[in-house]
Protein backbone atom coordinates (compact mmCIF):
# COMPACT_ATOMS: atom_id res chain seq x y z
CA UNK A 1 0.00 0.00 0.00
CA UNK A 2 1.41 3.19 -0.75
CA UNK A 3 0.26 6.22 0.92
CA UNK A 4 -1.32 9.00 -1.07
CA UNK A 5 1.33 12.71 -1.43
CA UNK A 6 -0.99 15.04 -0.55
CA UNK A 7 -0.66 18.22 1.79
CA UNK A 8 -0.52 18.13 4.86
CA UNK A 9 -4.55 18.23 6.33
CA UNK A 10 -4.95 21.08 8.96
CA UNK A 11 -4.69 20.54 12.58
CA UNK A 12 -7.14 20.57 14.87
CA UNK A 13 -8.22 20.20 18.58
CA UNK A 14 -8.34 16.22 18.19
CA UNK A 15 -5.93 13.32 19.64
CA UNK A 16 -2.01 13.96 19.55
CA UNK A 17 -1.61 10.48 20.65
CA UNK A 18 -3.29 7.12 20.21
CA UNK A 19 -2.31 3.19 20.81
CA UNK A 20 -2.00 1.36 17.97
CA UNK A 21 -1.18 -1.83 16.46
CA UNK A 22 0.95 -1.98 13.73
CA UNK A 23 -0.29 -3.66 9.94
CA UNK A 24 1.45 -4.03 6.92
CA UNK A 25 4.20 -1.82 5.61
CA UNK A 26 3.69 0.55 3.17
CA UNK A 27 5.91 1.93 0.09
CA UNK A 28 7.60 5.22 1.82
CA UNK A 29 8.63 3.95 5.27
CA UNK A 30 5.68 3.49 6.97
CA UNK A 31 3.18 0.68 8.50
CA UNK A 32 -0.11 1.02 8.18
CA UNK A 33 -2.66 1.25 11.10
CA UNK A 34 -6.20 1.67 11.82
CA UNK A 35 -8.15 3.53 14.90
CA UNK A 36 -11.38 1.90 16.79
CA UNK A 37 -13.29 4.22 14.39
CA UNK A 38 -11.15 2.83 10.99
CA UNK A 39 -9.44 5.85 10.01
CA UNK A 40 -6.21 5.08 8.84
CA UNK A 41 -2.39 6.09 10.05
CA UNK A 42 0.22 5.65 7.99
CA UNK A 43 3.31 5.01 11.51
CA UNK A 44 6.83 5.91 10.65
CA UNK A 45 9.34 4.29 13.08
CA UNK A 46 7.65 1.11 14.00
CA UNK A 47 7.45 -2.76 12.84
CA UNK A 48 4.31 -4.82 11.91
CA UNK A 49 2.48 -6.46 14.65
CA UNK A 50 4.12 -3.85 17.05
CA UNK A 51 1.50 -2.08 19.73
CA UNK A 52 2.74 0.97 20.03
CA UNK A 53 1.81 4.55 20.94
CA UNK A 54 1.58 7.10 18.27
CA UNK A 55 2.47 11.08 17.83
CA UNK A 56 -0.22 12.17 15.60
CA UNK A 57 2.01 14.45 13.24
CA UNK A 58 -0.68 15.52 10.38
CA UNK A 59 -4.45 14.43 11.60
CA UNK A 60 -7.82 16.68 10.59
CA UNK A 61 -11.51 15.71 11.19
CA UNK A 62 -11.44 15.79 7.16
CA UNK A 63 -8.23 14.22 6.42
CA UNK A 64 -8.29 10.44 4.16
CA UNK A 65 -5.84 9.40 6.27
CA UNK A 66 -3.16 10.40 9.49
CA UNK A 67 0.24 10.36 9.67
CA UNK A 68 2.42 9.71 12.78
CA UNK A 69 5.92 9.06 14.72
CA UNK A 70 6.10 6.20 17.20
CA UNK A 71 7.16 7.44 20.48
CA UNK A 72 6.69 4.32 22.86
CA UNK A 73 7.02 0.63 21.85
CA UNK A 74 4.03 -1.31 24.22
CA UNK A 75 4.92 -4.63 22.35
CA UNK A 76 8.14 -4.63 20.36
CA UNK A 77 8.71 -6.66 17.85
CA UNK A 78 11.64 -9.55 18.28
CA UNK A 79 13.91 -7.55 15.34
CA UNK A 80 13.07 -4.17 16.98
CA UNK A 81 16.82 -2.74 18.24
CA UNK A 82 17.91 -2.18 21.67
CA UNK A 83 19.34 1.26 20.31
CA UNK A 84 18.85 3.72 17.08
CA UNK A 85 21.06 3.84 14.87
CA UNK A 86 21.31 7.32 15.37
CA UNK A 87 19.95 9.23 17.99
CA UNK A 88 18.58 12.52 16.26
CA UNK A 89 16.42 10.23 13.81
CA UNK A 90 14.57 8.35 16.73
CA UNK A 91 11.30 9.16 17.54
CA UNK A 92 11.60 7.99 21.33
CA UNK A 93 14.26 10.15 22.07
CA UNK A 94 13.17 13.36 20.34
CA UNK A 95 9.76 13.74 20.53
CA UNK A 96 10.69 12.85 24.41
CA UNK A 97 12.19 16.31 24.74
CA UNK A 98 9.37 17.48 21.95
CA UNK A 99 11.14 17.47 19.16
CA UNK A 100 10.58 15.33 15.55
CA UNK A 101 12.91 13.32 14.30
CA UNK A 102 15.51 13.82 11.17
CA UNK A 103 14.77 12.40 8.05
CA UNK A 104 17.60 10.04 6.79
CA UNK A 105 17.30 6.77 9.24
CA UNK A 106 13.85 6.02 9.62
CA UNK A 107 14.33 2.77 9.36
CA UNK A 108 17.30 2.78 12.11
CA UNK A 109 15.36 1.07 14.52
CA UNK A 110 15.32 -1.91 12.96
CA UNK A 111 18.09 -4.53 12.67
CA UNK A 112 19.21 -5.01 9.11
CA UNK A 113 18.01 -9.09 8.54
CA UNK A 114 14.31 -6.98 8.76
CA UNK A 115 15.00 -4.03 7.29
CA UNK A 116 15.55 -6.29 4.00
CA UNK A 117 12.01 -8.30 4.52
CA UNK A 118 10.21 -4.58 4.63
CA UNK A 119 11.62 -3.67 1.20
CA UNK A 120 10.96 -6.80 0.15
CA UNK A 121 7.61 -7.08 1.21
CA UNK A 122 7.10 -3.68 -0.43
CA UNK A 123 8.89 -4.50 -4.04
CA UNK A 124 6.23 -7.67 -4.07
CA UNK A 125 3.36 -5.71 -3.29
CA UNK A 126 4.18 -3.18 -5.95
CA UNK A 127 4.85 -5.63 -8.62
CA UNK A 128 1.52 -7.56 -7.71
CA UNK A 129 -0.52 -4.04 -7.72
CA UNK A 130 0.67 -1.55 -10.37
CA UNK A 131 2.12 -4.61 -12.98
CA UNK A 132 0.42 -7.96 -12.33
CA UNK A 133 3.58 -9.53 -11.58
CA UNK A 134 4.04 -11.98 -8.15
CA UNK A 135 7.63 -12.71 -7.94
CA UNK A 136 9.58 -13.84 -4.99
CA UNK A 137 11.71 -10.76 -4.20
CA UNK A 138 14.96 -10.99 -1.17
CA UNK A 139 16.54 -7.84 -0.98
CA UNK A 140 20.22 -8.19 -1.27
CA UNK A 141 23.16 -6.77 0.85
CA UNK A 142 25.91 -5.14 -0.58
CA UNK A 143 29.68 -6.28 -0.43
CA UNK A 144 31.07 -5.51 2.37
CA UNK A 145 28.18 -4.12 4.15
CA UNK A 146 28.93 -2.47 8.04
CA UNK A 147 26.71 -4.83 10.46
CA UNK A 148 24.89 -2.11 11.20
CA UNK A 149 24.36 -0.14 8.06
CA UNK A 150 26.78 2.44 8.42
CA UNK A 151 29.60 4.11 6.73
CA UNK A 152 28.18 3.62 2.95
CA UNK A 153 26.97 6.86 1.78
CA UNK A 154 29.71 8.88 -0.15
CA UNK A 155 27.77 11.97 -0.92
CA UNK A 156 25.44 13.90 1.97
CA UNK A 157 23.23 16.58 1.45
CA UNK A 158 22.77 19.61 4.61
CA UNK A 159 20.53 22.29 4.74
CA UNK A 160 21.81 24.96 6.76
CA UNK A 161 20.05 26.51 10.07
CA UNK A 162 20.13 30.69 10.47
CA UNK A 163 23.24 30.21 12.46
CA UNK A 164 25.38 28.72 9.98
CA UNK A 165 25.13 25.14 11.36
CA UNK A 166 24.60 22.28 8.99
CA UNK A 167 21.45 20.29 9.76
CA UNK A 168 19.10 18.04 8.13
CA UNK A 169 15.01 18.45 7.87
CA UNK A 170 12.78 16.13 9.99
CA UNK A 171 10.05 14.61 7.45
CA UNK A 172 7.72 16.44 5.55
CA UNK A 173 9.16 19.77 7.01
CA UNK A 174 11.12 22.72 6.43
CA UNK A 175 12.20 23.16 9.83
CA UNK A 176 16.56 22.50 9.93
CA UNK A 177 17.69 20.48 12.81
CA UNK A 178 21.27 21.30 13.50
CA UNK A 179 23.48 17.84 13.13
CA UNK A 180 27.31 17.27 14.44
CA UNK A 181 27.68 13.84 12.70
CA UNK A 182 25.92 11.31 10.59
CA UNK A 183 26.77 7.50 10.76
CA UNK A 184 25.36 6.93 7.68
CA UNK A 185 28.51 8.68 5.82
CA UNK A 186 32.03 7.49 5.11
CA UNK A 187 34.32 8.57 7.49
CA UNK A 188 36.12 10.59 5.28
CA UNK A 189 32.98 12.97 5.12
CA UNK A 190 31.93 12.77 9.41
CA UNK A 191 36.01 13.43 9.63
CA UNK A 192 35.09 17.34 8.37
CA UNK A 193 33.58 18.40 10.55
CA UNK A 194 31.48 21.00 8.91
CA UNK A 195 29.36 21.52 12.19
CA UNK A 196 31.84 23.13 13.66
CA UNK A 197 31.82 25.63 11.06
CA UNK A 198 29.61 29.02 10.40
CA UNK A 199 27.81 28.85 7.08
CA UNK A 200 25.74 32.16 7.46
CA UNK A 201 24.86 32.72 3.67
CA UNK A 202 24.74 29.09 2.26
CA UNK A 203 21.90 27.37 1.39
CA UNK A 204 23.03 23.92 1.31
CA UNK A 205 25.98 22.09 1.74
CA UNK A 206 26.50 19.00 -0.35
CA UNK A 207 29.48 16.44 0.61
CA UNK A 208 31.31 13.82 -1.75
CA UNK A 209 33.83 11.57 -0.50
CA UNK A 210 35.04 9.29 -2.95
CA UNK A 211 35.39 5.35 -1.55
CA UNK A 212 38.80 5.15 -2.73
CA UNK A 213 39.72 7.54 -0.11
CA UNK A 214 40.29 10.80 -3.02
CA UNK A 215 40.22 14.29 -2.25
CA UNK A 216 36.56 15.08 -0.51
CA UNK A 217 34.67 17.91 -2.08
CA UNK A 218 32.50 20.35 -0.64
CA UNK A 219 29.90 22.78 -2.47
CA UNK A 220 28.04 25.06 -1.47
CA UNK A 221 24.72 26.40 -2.61
CA UNK A 222 24.88 30.60 -1.74
CA UNK A 223 21.85 32.68 -0.54
CA UNK A 224 21.34 35.68 -2.46
CA UNK A 225 23.67 38.42 -0.81
CA UNK A 226 25.79 35.87 0.85
CA UNK A 227 29.06 37.10 2.05
CA UNK A 228 31.47 35.29 0.07
CA UNK A 229 34.51 36.80 1.87
CA UNK A 230 33.75 35.48 4.81
CA UNK A 231 32.63 32.20 3.87
CA UNK A 232 36.03 31.64 2.12
CA UNK A 233 37.97 33.02 5.54
CA UNK A 234 35.48 30.16 7.08
CA UNK A 235 36.63 27.62 4.92
CA UNK A 236 39.86 28.43 4.91
CA UNK A 237 40.28 27.08 8.61
CA UNK A 238 38.78 23.69 6.98
CA UNK A 239 41.08 23.60 4.03
CA UNK A 240 44.15 24.23 6.27
CA UNK A 241 43.47 21.24 8.00
CA UNK A 242 43.10 18.70 5.55
CA UNK A 243 43.40 18.03 1.76
CA UNK A 244 40.06 18.82 0.55
CA UNK A 245 38.28 20.71 -2.39
CA UNK A 246 35.75 23.61 -2.03
CA UNK A 247 32.94 24.95 -4.03
CA UNK A 248 30.21 27.22 -4.24
CA UNK A 249 27.55 28.65 -6.67
CA UNK A 250 25.40 31.44 -6.10
CA UNK A 251 21.91 32.69 -7.52
CA UNK A 252 22.07 32.67 -11.43
CA UNK A 253 25.74 31.80 -11.41
CA UNK A 254 26.23 29.68 -14.30
CA UNK A 255 29.72 28.03 -13.56
CA UNK A 256 30.73 27.43 -9.68
CA UNK A 257 33.53 28.67 -8.26
CA UNK A 258 37.00 26.92 -7.17
CA UNK A 259 37.41 28.25 -3.98
CA UNK A 260 40.53 25.25 -2.86
CA UNK A 261 41.41 22.47 -5.26
CA UNK A 262 39.43 20.85 -7.84
CA UNK A 263 36.23 21.05 -8.90
CA UNK A 264 35.16 17.40 -9.09
CA UNK A 265 36.28 14.29 -7.79
CA UNK A 266 37.62 11.58 -8.83
CA UNK A 267 36.22 8.51 -9.12
CA UNK A 268 36.83 4.65 -10.09
CA UNK A 269 35.33 1.57 -11.65
CA UNK A 270 36.71 -1.63 -13.01
CA UNK A 271 39.44 0.02 -14.98
CA UNK A 272 37.86 3.40 -15.72
CA UNK A 273 38.00 6.92 -14.33
CA UNK A 274 35.14 9.60 -13.82
CA UNK A 275 36.02 13.33 -12.94
CA UNK A 276 32.55 13.78 -11.27
CA UNK A 277 31.30 17.45 -10.64
CA UNK A 278 30.12 18.76 -7.68
CA UNK A 279 26.70 19.12 -8.58
CA UNK A 280 27.06 15.90 -10.75
CA UNK A 281 25.29 12.66 -10.25
CA UNK A 282 27.04 9.46 -8.83
CA UNK A 283 25.94 6.28 -7.08
CA UNK A 284 26.12 7.17 -3.58
CA UNK A 285 27.09 3.55 -1.68
CA UNK A 286 30.23 3.33 -1.68
CA UNK A 287 29.97 -0.47 -2.86
CA UNK A 288 27.45 0.66 -5.25
CA UNK A 289 29.51 2.27 -8.32
CA UNK A 290 32.12 -1.06 -9.17
CA UNK A 291 29.23 -3.81 -8.27
CA UNK A 292 26.58 -2.07 -10.12
CA UNK A 293 29.48 -1.40 -13.45
CA UNK A 294 29.89 -4.97 -13.59
CA UNK A 295 25.68 -6.63 -12.84
CA UNK A 296 23.74 -3.70 -15.01
CA UNK A 297 25.65 -4.26 -18.30
CA UNK A 298 25.76 -7.86 -17.73
CA UNK A 299 22.00 -8.40 -16.96
CA UNK A 300 21.85 -6.25 -20.39
CA UNK A 301 24.14 -8.92 -21.67
CA UNK A 302 25.28 -6.26 -25.06
CA UNK A 303 27.42 -8.42 -27.45
CA UNK A 304 30.69 -6.95 -29.33
CA UNK A 305 29.27 -5.07 -32.43
CA UNK A 306 25.87 -4.37 -31.07
CA UNK A 307 24.42 -0.94 -30.55
CA UNK A 308 23.51 -0.33 -26.62
CA UNK A 309 21.77 3.18 -25.43
CA UNK A 310 21.92 4.58 -22.27
CA UNK A 311 19.06 6.01 -20.61
CA UNK A 312 19.62 8.54 -17.64
CA UNK A 313 23.00 8.04 -18.14
CA UNK A 314 24.95 10.28 -15.41
CA UNK A 315 28.43 10.41 -15.45
CA UNK A 316 28.70 6.95 -17.80
CA UNK A 317 29.23 4.44 -15.47
CA UNK A 318 27.31 2.01 -17.62
CA UNK A 319 27.89 3.48 -20.64
CA UNK A 320 31.85 2.74 -20.22
CA UNK A 321 31.27 -1.22 -19.47
CA UNK A 322 28.86 -0.98 -21.90
CA UNK A 323 31.46 0.27 -24.73
CA UNK A 324 33.95 -2.52 -23.70
CA UNK A 325 31.02 -4.94 -24.21
CA UNK A 326 30.31 -3.38 -28.22
CA UNK A 327 33.65 -3.04 -28.72
CA UNK A 328 35.22 -0.54 -31.34
CA UNK A 329 33.22 -2.33 -33.92
CA UNK A 330 29.78 -1.31 -31.63
CA UNK A 331 28.21 2.04 -30.46
CA UNK A 332 27.06 3.35 -27.54
CA UNK A 333 24.27 6.08 -27.20
CA UNK A 334 24.28 7.87 -23.41
CA UNK A 335 21.88 10.05 -22.88
CA UNK A 336 21.62 12.54 -19.83
CA UNK A 337 19.31 15.47 -19.37
CA UNK A 338 21.60 17.59 -16.41
CA UNK A 339 24.21 19.87 -18.43
CA UNK A 340 26.70 19.42 -15.31
CA UNK A 341 26.54 15.62 -15.84
CA UNK A 342 26.69 15.23 -19.28
CA UNK A 343 29.86 16.93 -19.85
CA UNK A 344 31.39 15.06 -17.46
CA UNK A 345 30.10 11.93 -19.31
CA UNK A 346 31.60 13.42 -22.58
CA UNK A 347 35.07 14.13 -20.53
CA UNK A 348 35.14 10.68 -19.75
CA UNK A 349 34.62 8.99 -23.16
CA UNK A 350 36.52 11.73 -25.22
CA UNK A 351 38.98 9.44 -26.58
CA UNK A 352 35.96 6.45 -27.17
CA UNK A 353 34.87 7.10 -30.52
CA UNK A 354 32.26 4.70 -30.34
CA UNK A 355 30.56 6.27 -27.47
CA UNK A 356 28.22 9.57 -28.24
CA UNK A 357 26.83 11.62 -25.19
CA UNK A 358 23.64 13.14 -26.24
CA UNK A 359 22.31 15.77 -23.52
CA UNK A 360 18.61 16.31 -23.14
CA UNK A 361 15.42 14.92 -21.97
CA UNK A 362 15.11 11.38 -22.94
CA UNK A 363 11.83 11.27 -24.98
CA UNK A 364 13.00 14.29 -26.80
CA UNK A 365 16.59 12.57 -27.32
CA UNK A 366 15.22 9.33 -28.23
CA UNK A 367 12.71 11.24 -30.67
CA UNK A 368 14.85 13.39 -32.58
CA UNK A 369 17.46 9.91 -33.14
CA UNK A 370 14.90 7.49 -33.43
CA UNK A 371 11.73 8.95 -35.28
CA UNK A 372 10.11 5.74 -35.91
CA UNK A 373 9.95 5.26 -32.29
CA UNK A 374 7.91 8.33 -31.93
CA UNK A 375 3.82 8.63 -33.03
CA UNK A 376 3.82 10.82 -36.50
CA UNK A 377 2.40 13.73 -34.35
CA UNK A 378 5.55 14.17 -31.52
CA UNK A 379 8.22 13.01 -34.73
CA UNK A 380 11.14 15.04 -34.63
CA UNK A 381 13.70 16.10 -37.27
CA UNK A 382 16.64 13.08 -36.88
CA UNK A 383 19.52 14.41 -35.27
CA UNK A 384 22.41 15.92 -37.57
CA UNK A 385 25.29 13.79 -38.58
CA UNK A 386 22.61 10.88 -39.44
CA UNK A 387 20.03 8.59 -37.28
CA UNK A 388 22.00 6.02 -34.82
CA UNK A 389 21.86 2.62 -35.26
CA UNK A 390 18.46 0.92 -33.64
CA UNK A 391 19.99 -0.20 -30.21
CA UNK A 392 20.14 -3.82 -29.74
CA UNK A 393 20.15 -3.74 -26.01
CA UNK A 394 18.94 -0.50 -24.00
CA UNK A 395 20.37 -0.14 -20.05
CA UNK A 396 17.87 2.93 -18.54
CA UNK A 397 18.69 4.05 -14.60
CA UNK A 398 15.59 7.08 -14.66
CA UNK A 399 14.76 9.27 -10.93
CA UNK A 400 11.95 8.17 -9.03
CA UNK A 401 9.60 9.16 -11.69
CA UNK A 402 10.42 6.44 -12.99
CA UNK A 403 10.75 6.19 -17.38
CA UNK A 404 6.50 7.12 -17.42
CA UNK A 405 4.79 6.02 -20.35
CA UNK A 406 6.15 8.04 -23.31
CA UNK A 407 9.46 6.73 -22.68
CA UNK A 408 7.91 3.12 -22.41
CA UNK A 409 6.45 3.68 -25.68
CA UNK A 410 9.10 4.68 -27.06
CA UNK A 411 11.65 1.35 -26.35
CA UNK A 412 8.91 -0.89 -27.17
CA UNK A 413 8.94 1.02 -30.87
CA UNK A 414 12.52 0.66 -30.82
CA UNK A 415 12.07 -2.98 -29.86
CA UNK A 416 15.74 -4.14 -28.49
CA UNK A 417 16.69 -7.36 -27.66
CA UNK A 418 16.86 -7.11 -24.15
CA UNK A 419 16.44 -3.57 -21.19
CA UNK A 420 18.04 -3.79 -18.08
CA UNK A 421 16.35 -1.14 -15.92
CA UNK A 422 17.55 -0.21 -12.85
CA UNK A 423 15.45 2.11 -10.31
CA UNK A 424 15.59 3.28 -6.86
CA UNK A 425 11.29 3.51 -6.22
CA UNK A 426 9.61 0.33 -6.85
CA UNK A 427 5.97 2.12 -7.37
CA UNK A 428 7.06 3.85 -10.38
CA UNK A 429 9.49 0.97 -11.81
CA UNK A 430 6.07 -1.39 -11.29
CA UNK A 431 3.66 1.27 -12.68
CA UNK A 432 6.52 1.28 -16.01
CA UNK A 433 6.84 -2.39 -15.90
CA UNK A 434 3.32 -3.12 -16.02
CA UNK A 435 3.30 -1.16 -19.28
CA UNK A 436 5.68 -3.24 -21.08
CA UNK A 437 3.83 -5.91 -20.10
CA UNK A 438 0.61 -4.99 -21.73
CA UNK A 439 2.74 -4.44 -24.89
CA UNK A 440 3.55 -8.06 -24.95
CA UNK A 441 7.10 -7.81 -23.13
CA UNK A 442 8.45 -10.19 -20.50
CA UNK A 443 10.26 -9.98 -17.12
CA UNK A 444 12.82 -12.19 -17.40
CA UNK A 445 13.68 -11.26 -13.39
CA UNK A 446 13.31 -8.76 -10.88
CA UNK A 447 16.65 -8.35 -8.21
CA UNK A 448 16.59 -6.03 -5.67
CA UNK A 449 19.68 -4.48 -3.87
CA UNK A 450 20.03 -2.70 0.07
CA UNK A 451 21.94 0.27 -1.47
CA UNK A 452 20.62 2.39 1.12
CA UNK A 453 20.65 0.42 4.98
CA UNK A 454 18.67 2.05 7.56
CA UNK A 455 16.57 4.00 5.01
CA UNK A 456 13.36 2.69 3.30
CA UNK A 457 14.74 2.70 0.24
CA UNK A 458 15.60 0.19 -1.90
CA UNK A 459 17.27 -0.49 -5.87
CA UNK A 460 15.72 -3.07 -7.78
CA UNK A 461 16.87 -4.38 -11.46
CA UNK A 462 14.66 -5.63 -14.02
CA UNK A 463 15.78 -7.84 -17.06
CA UNK A 464 13.19 -7.77 -19.98
CA UNK A 465 12.99 -8.82 -23.31
CA UNK A 466 10.06 -8.49 -26.23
Amino acid sequence: MTPPRTPAPAAFAGPAELELRLGPVAHGGHTVARTGEGRVVFVRHGLPGELVRVRLTDSGPAARFWRGDVVAVLEADPHRRTEHVWAPADPLLTWGRGEPPVGGAEFGHAELTAQRALKAAVVAEQLVHLAGLETEITVEAMPGEDPQGRGWRTRAHFAVDPAGRIGMHPHRSEAVVPVDAFPLVVPAIDDLRLGRLDLRGAERVDVAAPADGGTPLVHLSLAAGADRHRLRRELARLTAQRDVSVTARGEGQREPETWAGRPSVVEHAGPHRWEVSAEGFWQIHRAAPPWLHREVPAAAAARPGEHALDLYAGAGLFTAALADAVGETGTVVAVEGSPVTSADARRAFAGRPQVRVERGSVEKVLARTWPQSTPARGRRRPARGGAAARPDVVVLDPPRAGAGRAVVDQLVALAPRRIAYLACDPATLARDLGRFRRAGWHVRSVRAFDMYPNTHHVETLAVLEP
